[in-house]
């Protein structure tokens, strides 16, 4: 059986463009732990499942951060 061992952990300094579509990997490369926990029952690959929810969580506060210093730098001061 195969597992799921290769976790793409987007990097910080990755151009802005790509941020989308480092998610949309993040998110591709979790499917099938999911299957494999919802399905199958295989509670290794629930370990996987909840490691890479860790790692999207950390992403999207990445993300959020940066979108928010963008925002804040391009309006001016009131």
């Amino acid at each position: 059986m195969e597992t799921n061992t290769e976790t793409q952990t987007p990097t910080e300094t990755a151009p802005n463009g790509n941020r989308f579509q480092e998610l949309q990997a993040l998110v591709a490369g979790m499917a099938g732990d999911f299957e494999k926990f919802y399905k199958d029952g295989n509670k290794a690959a629930g370990t996987r499942v909840r490691l890479a929810m860790q790692e999207l969580k950390n992403f999207a506060q990445t993300i959020r951060t940066e979108v928010q210093a963008m925002k804040n730098a391009k309006s001016p001061e009131a």
